[in-house]
């Protein structure tokens, strides 16, 4: 969860509250233009290669570019957005819910509105396939080799990494290949995942585990919950309880290694010997070249598809804060309570819904 600007914002989200929303758009000539806008969503989906996708309509028709000069400063533009509370004494406290690159502009260029289309900072380092044969360096690390890999791409990038980083083999990607996927390829050798956050920072870090990460946000229903609705079910389509990760690197001439993980759990509904049945998947990569690389990929990739005995889809009081990944406690007006942990969401600008599709739920004792 993005921390809150302070100890009373969480608490105020569910009770009357004015929201504020600031949409700037910096310019790539460096001038920065806080924008008057209609309508907008942010969207953030862990599961999507490009994290974060920001639509905007805003009234101003000055935006479409007609010239050359306004088409220099709209190409490679960036669009930053917050989110959060306008107190009663008109204190407002905001916090960052998207940054990326403006993918597109357009609308009546005499009446609008106009609509902005942006995508968070991966699609920079996507669209910047490699030209020739990329290869890391012998000795590198994993981390070494994700900041190589988008400061290339995005010159003074921020990299930040929350992971346990280790040597990796050397690999090698073709010209024509994408940096982008390259970039997971290294996270995935030590057992994490990169992505770039709601400031536009790149981040490294693993998925928390739900049964031991800490609760970041309580979901109630009733008068003052932040529960408005619920639809809980159930969904095995993309899910596996058994990994095979292997590693053989013919550049350094490493010898082959295994690594395996399974859903061993007896009490768990996916326990690979149970009734939900062994459904295996496969990973190669030449970066790992111990079995201890071999064994965080694939420990990494079975906490990807377990989905432990419930799917749900929340609608809820807006919360700027979130994040993929975080975990939930949501108490239904039964007073049954589950742990869920954030896969994706849609933060509506002006108002409305604020839906989140979640993963992992468990019934929590």
């Amino acid at each position: 969860m993005y921390p809150p600007p302070s100890g009373r914002f969480l608490p105020t989200l569910v009770e009357a509250h004015t929201p504020v929303t600031v949409v700037q758009l910096h310019k790539a000539d460096g001038t920065v233009v806080e924008l008057e806008h209609t309508a907008g969503s942010v969207t953030v989906d862990r599961s999507q290669a490009v994290r974060r996708t920001a639509t905007v309509t805003v009234p101003d028709t000055s935006l479409i570019p007609r010239t050359p000069s306004e088409q220099l400063a709209i190409y490679g533009a960036r669009l930053r957005i917050e989110r959060g509370i306008r107190y009663g004494n008109g204190t407002i406290e905001t916090v960052p819910v998207f940054y990326g690159r403006v993918d597109a502009v357009d609308g009546d260029p005499d009446y609008g509105p106009v609509d902005i289309r942006a995508s968070g900072l991966e699609a920079v380092v996507a669209d910047d396939k490699f030209v020739s044969a990329y290869s890391t360096r012998g000795g590198v690390t994993a981390v070494t080799a994700i900041r190589g890999l988008i400061q290339d791409a995005i010159p003074g990038a921020v990299v930040t990494s929350y992971a346990v980083d280790q040597v990796i083999g050397v690999r090698t990607w073709d010209a024509e290949g994408d940096r982008w996927a390259a970039v997971q390829e290294c996270a995935t050798a030590i057992g994490a995942e990169c992505y770039a956050d709601a400031d536009g920072q790149f981040v490294i870090a693993e998925l928390p585990d739900m049964l031991v990460a800490p609760i970041s946000w309580q979901v109630d229903a009733g008068e003052r919950g932040a529960l408005v609705s619920a639809s809980r079910g159930y969904n095995r389509d993309g899910m596996y309880n058994w990994v095979v990760a292997r590693g053989e690197n013919t550049e350094e001439d490493t010898p082959p290694v295994t690594a395996t993980a399974a859903d061993e759990d007896p009490t768990s509904p996916t326990y690979v010997y149970g009734s939900f049945g062994r459904v295996p998947t496969f990973y190669s990569s030449a970066t790992l070249t111990t079995t201890t690389l071999a064994q965080a990929a694939a420990n990494k990739l079975l906490r990807d598809s377990l989905k432990p005995n419930a799917t749900a889809d929340l609608s809820s009081v807006p919360n700027p804060c979130l994040e993929p990944g975080d975990v939930l406690r949501v108490t239904y007006a039964s007073g049954d309570r589950d742990l869920l942990q954030v896969e994706s969401f849609s933060l509506d600008l002006v108002g409305g819904d604020f839906t989140l599709a979640c993963i992992g739920g468990r019934e929590d004792s």
